[in-house]
């Protein structure tokens, strides 16, 4: 059932708005209840093809070499949030033919601003299924593997087995690290995502290897962190020169400490964030790999 809260309203309960008495008028039809959550292990699709035409622009660009080489990548997720969700969208639309997805977390209204997956009818549903779900709709030839896990060093074997590129899109400073640098021992190329909920600014997006990163302060920290673990370089990082933006305290948010009920990691002081730059920054992630896949270099210059 819905959870609601002290802004529900009559909507939100299924009830019509009071109009007055109407004499004669049909009851109204009862509100439909919301779609089941997706499948976690749903039926092989009994013609696992790519849909005729879907892939016709993408050979224009790099040719039937680059193309067979993208249906032959493997590549993880791990992160299915705002820029998580946007990466794999990207990577699902350009052929990849394994995609493993990663989240243990669920949809949250909170999450309808600026993640892809979160929708009236998704609310409450796990991150993993639903983003499995949608790829397969995009490409049913891909080999879609979702995975509601918490990643930590018990799922780094788990996680990484087998992948070709690994897109980092967590928001969990422990996390993120010990992804980073298990990418880095397994010599796994990995595109890791800084700091990007309280950017505005498009243009001043950079790419390039963590070493060179500057003014991010997430960024500062996973770099502090990696060279604790004799990693100087290596994971190619998607940031922003922007200053974060200090949020005045009478618009600060509590966190949710509910929402992680029976969940993993720390509970987090919400961000402030705009739909566009953490769609901006996994598009700018999903582009570093589709490049490198067809041939290009691991770190722009």
């Amino acid at each position: 059932m819905k959870e609601l809260n002290d802004e529900s309203t009559g909507a939100d309960l299924g009830l019509a708005p009071n109009l007055g008495t109407v004499s004669a008028r049909p009851a109204p039809d009862p509100v439909p209840a919301p779609d089941p959550a997706p499948d976690p292990d749903p039926a092989p699709d009994p013609d696992p093809a790519p849909i005729e035409g879907a892939y016709s622009r993408i050979r224009m660009r790099v040719g039937d070499e680059g193309l067979q080489r993208l249906q032959g990548a493997k590549v993880v997720v791990v992160g299915l949030g705002a820029v998580g969700s946007f990466a794999t969208e990207a990577l699902a639309r350009s052929a990849i033919g394994t995609l493993r997805l990663v989240d243990f977390d669920n949809l949250q209204p909170s999450n309808l601003n600026r993640q892809l997956y979160a929708l009236k009818e998704t609310m409450g549903c796990f991150k993993a299924d639903v983003a499995a779900q949608r790829v397969k709709s995009i490409n049913p030839a891909c080999n879609v593997q979702g995975m509601r896990v918490f990643f930590d060093a018990t799922q780094v074997d788990a996680v990484l087995e087998g992948m070709d590129w690994c897109v980092d899109a967590i928001d969990s400073l422990n996390s993120k690290v010990e992804l980073l640098a298990a990418c880095v021992a397994r010599n796994i190329p990995v595109v890791s995502a800084m700091g990007a909920a309280d950017r505005t600014d498009p243009m001043l997006l950079r790419i390039s290897d963590i070493s060179e990163t500057d003014g991010c302060p997430l960024a500062r920290l996973v770099r502090k962190r990696l060279r604790k673990r004799g990693v100087q370089s290596g994971p190619i990082a998607i940031w922003s020169t922007q200053p974060a933006v200090e949020v005045p305290p009478e618009l600060q948010e509590e966190p949710d400490e509910s929402a992680d009920e029976g969940r993993r990691g720390r509970i987090r002081r919400p961000l402030p964030s705009l739909a566009p730059m953490p769609g901006i920054f996994g598009l700018a992630a999903a582009n570093v790999v589709i490049v490198d896949i067809v041939g290009g270099r691991k770190t722009p210059s």
